[in-house]
């Protein structure tokens, strides 16, 4: 063996750049560094942190300023249907209560992502279903983790299906302000609208139902360039705490649900379906 004058063996100069080589590819890794060869390596965002604490809604008041509401007035309305919506962070849900209250639909979270389901989805879906309210399940959208189509499909397998019993609505997709960083989810006004295109296609071949939207008119403006190539298809579920609904996203003519205050944990965000209760059943059966 050959003996360096330090005392210490001789190394070749191969097996010190192999290793040299190696720890940098491990640390280039780590860091989302581009490697030696000058690959990027692909990064995700992580899976959300809190998706408890995201519901339709949770962010608009945020970014547009509004704040809880009251019941806004009932006239000039020629009819109209009273519901609410809840998530996880309502528990279980006093269903009697407020189906005694003139409640007469509800909307329920099911999913985040590809990763959370609501552990209250059961006793809030079936609760309100079984009390005789019209049903519906939506998706809290985060288009920089997953493919539409993944989160769909996420969807669907756990509990955003739709059947055709006339007391299922058809799903929703809860598009609004990122809780965990870039109000569009570093995506371009293109990239959101192909993203929700594919969630739409997918939710479609999967149940025969073309989903409702949930967004605002702030949001949809400044992240899809207020895109009107879902308004002839896709019913609009539109939040706005004041006195009316206020302006549209473009390519609606009408909302079809709005979600008029959000009254706190204790009994969910309160909303009016846009026509007598007949067109609510007819939204239920398709």
């Amino acid at each position: 063996m050959t003996v360096l004058r330090s005392g210490f063996p001789h190394r070749p100069a191969r097996s010190l750049a192999t290793v040299a080589g190696a720890l940098l590819a491990i640390l280039s890794l780590l860091l989302g560094l581009p490697s030696a060869a000058g690959a990027q390596t692909p990064r995700r965002a992580p899976e959300p942190a809190h998706p408890g604490q995201d519901w339709a809604g949770s962010q608009i008041a945020k970014h547009e300023g509004t704040a809880v509401g009251t019941a806004p007035p009932t006239s000039g309305l020629a009819a109209s249907v009273e519901g609410v919506d809840v998530s996880s962070h309502n528990g279980n849900v006093a269903w009697s209560t407020l189906w005694n209250s003139g409640v007469r639909f509800a909307y329920v979270k099911a999913t985040e992502s590809t990763s959370y389901t609501n552990p209250y989805f059961a006793q809030q879906y079936n609760g309100s279903y079984n009390v005789g309210m019209i049903r519906g399940a939506y998706h809290f959208a985060t288009p920089n983790t997953s493919s539409g189509a993944a989160q769909a499909n996420y969807f669907v397998d756990h509990g955003g299906g739709w059947s055709k019993d006339g007391r299922t609505l058809p799903g929703a997709l809860d598009m609004e302000y990122n809780p965990y960083g870039a109000t569009c989810y570093g995506l371009s006004a293109a990239g959101l609208v192909n993203w929700m295109k594919d969630w739409f296609a997918t939710y479609k071949a999967r149940t025969g139902r073309d989903a409702v939207v949930y967004t605002s008119t702030g949001w949809w403006k400044q992240c899809t360039g207020n895109s009107s190539a879902f308004g002839a298809v896709n019913p609009l579920w539109i939040p706005r705490y004041g006195s009316s609904a206020g302006e549209l996203p473009a390519g609606w003519g009408f909302h079809t649900i709005w979600q008029y205050t959000s009254s706190g944990p204790t009994v969910g965000d309160h909303n009016r379906f846009n026509g007598a209760y007949d067109r609510l059943q007819a939204l239920a059966n398709g």
